[in-house]
């Protein structure tokens, strides 16, 4: 496990998370910071690289927060600066293209195919992070956003809706009871 590049992205991101250009907030690293806890676990019961995984779950957004300009294709982006990173620390080429295919197929809204464990991991991981993320996400819809609480609710609620759908049927099963919970929370 190479310990030197997790331990520089985990402090590099919450660098750029906590920079004032971020216009996500320190939000964003307690999202990027839950997709590596539940990418983990994932990884542990897909049998995943936990390596390959945990390495891009840190690096998965770090376009959309390094300039919000790029969010629209952070997912391509987001490859590119992975790719330079991991080359400053001589990380080996096929596991940079690895790293670069999980944060290229992260996005659930983008209807990419998930062709290996690994990529299936972080995209379901980014996906259930929400669950962890209602104060966040409701955050988000009040104060940036400027809903009032009905609207914030019900974009909350659609949010984890969409999360939960884009799930692989065996992580839905894995987290259908966190699901419900945050569901029956917003209720």
């Amino acid at each position: 496990m190479r310990q030197d590049i997790i331990e520089y992205l985990q402090s590099e991101i919450k660098r750029r998370c906590d920079l004032p250009s971020n216009f996500f907030g320190m939000g964003c690293f307690y999202h990027i910071k839950a997709v590596v806890d539940n990418a983990v676990m994932l990884a542990k019961q897909f049998g995943a690289d936990e390596e390959i995984v945990i390495i891009a779950a840190w690096l998965h957004d770090i376009a959309s927060i390094t300039d919000y300009n790029l969010y629209e294709e952070h997912h391509i982006h987001g490859t590119e600066m992975a790719k330079e990173i991991l080359e400053t620390y001589d990380y080996d080429k096929e596991k940079i293209a690895q790293v670069q295919s999980c944060v290229l197929n992260h996005r659930g809204s983008i209807s990419g195919e998930r062709l290996s464990l690994e990529e299936l991991c972080v995209a379901d991981a980014d996906a259930i992070s929400h669950f962890d993320s209602v104060p966040s996400l409701l955050y988000l819809a009040y104060v940036e956003r400027k809903m009032d609480i009905g609207e914030c609710i019900s974009f909350v609620k659609q949010k984890l809706e969409r999360s939960y759908n884009k799930l692989s049927d065996r992580s839905k099963e894995i987290y259908r009871t966190k699901y419900q919970q945050a569901m029956s929370f917003l209720d």
